[in-house]
């Protein structure tokens, strides 16, 4: 068993990126420019963002929160939105989930500029996702990938099980992995035999958030199982995944660590998103 070490990757790649980031700026280039929008006060997004921030300005990424009070009208926060969709200082916006229950969130999702998407949630950029054009990825599904890569695990023909389909994660990493010439199986809540489709995976992803859902026996020896969950444990207060760590990783070849795995890759990406839609700005 091997740690998938995403903090490592994730440092590395964020080294990387204020290379790059440095060169622009000696050649008299602006500074890339990140805008997080965040409605009402939710103290694990708050958490977040200011993680976010900080990490954008250690690489050279100006940037910004929009903070709105939860009683926000909704054509404020459009108008907001619409505000930085025309200015073109900014590069990518982002809207903080989740939003205060009176909020339609896809809405205010859809609302963002498709090329200031940095999250790739706009229908525009998830429909190229699909059909397998060049394009923003969302955050996570693209740190998987990319952690993936750097570990040299191979995709190609490989039986990928996704528990879990959400528009966020689920299904546009299922979609890059079919990409990427994967077999994929998806499955949610409906799906009858979990345990007999997750047996079946040589990479085995989970993104549900429920503690231990994934066990020790419903692991094929020397699978690669990537958890992208991340709960906090009511009982030790530590933070854990969908996967029994302890009962799972002797079964793996490649494991990711909770934390420590999939959470420093989907920073580092947006970083990486944010930069590759300023290049796109420049041009």
């Amino acid at each position: 068993m091997k740690l998938l070490d995403g903090k490592m990757v994730a440092q590395n790649r964020r080294q990387n990126l204020q290379k790059q980031i440095a060169t622009n700026l000696s050649q008299g280039k602006r500074h890339p420019k990140l805008v997080v929008i965040m409605v009402g006060h939710n103290e694990a997004s708050e958490v977040y963002v200011k993680h976010k921030i900080k990490a954008a300005k250690e690489v050279g990424i100006v940037g910004e929160v929009h903070h709105f009070a939860s009683d926000v009208e909704p054509n404020e926060l459009y108008q907001a939105i619409e505000t930085l969709n025309n200015d073109s200082e900014v590069d990518g916006i982002l809207l903080q989930l989740p939003l205060p229950p009176k909020f339609n969130e896809e809405d205010y999702l859809q609302a963002i500029a498709p090329h200031k998407d940095v999250d790739g949630f706009h229908y525009q950029n998830q429909g190229r996702l699909l059909q397998g054009y060049e394009t923003i990825a969302p955050c996570t599904p693209l740190g998987v990938i990319n952690l993936l890569d750097s570990y040299e695990i191979p995709i190609k023909g490989q039986n990928v099980t996704i528990i879990g389909t959400s528009n966020i994660v689920g299904k546009p990493l299922g979609i890059m992995l079919l990409n990427l010439g994967a077999t994929v199986t998806f499955c949610n809540r409906n799906t009858k035999d979990l345990k007999m489709m997750a047996q079946t995976a040589d990479i085995l992803v989970s993104g549900t958030g429920q503690q231990f859902i994934i066990t020790g026996d419903m692991v094929k020896l020397g699978s690669v199982v990537i958890d992208i969950g991340i709960i906090r444990n009511p009982k030790t207060n530590r933070l854990v995944g969908d996967v029994d760590f302890e009962a799972v990783a002797p079964k793996t070849s490649y494991i990711t660590p909770v934390p420590g795995g999939v959470g420093p890759m989907t920073v580092v990406t947006l970083l990486e998103n944010t930069y590759k839609l300023y290049l796109q700005h420049l041009s």
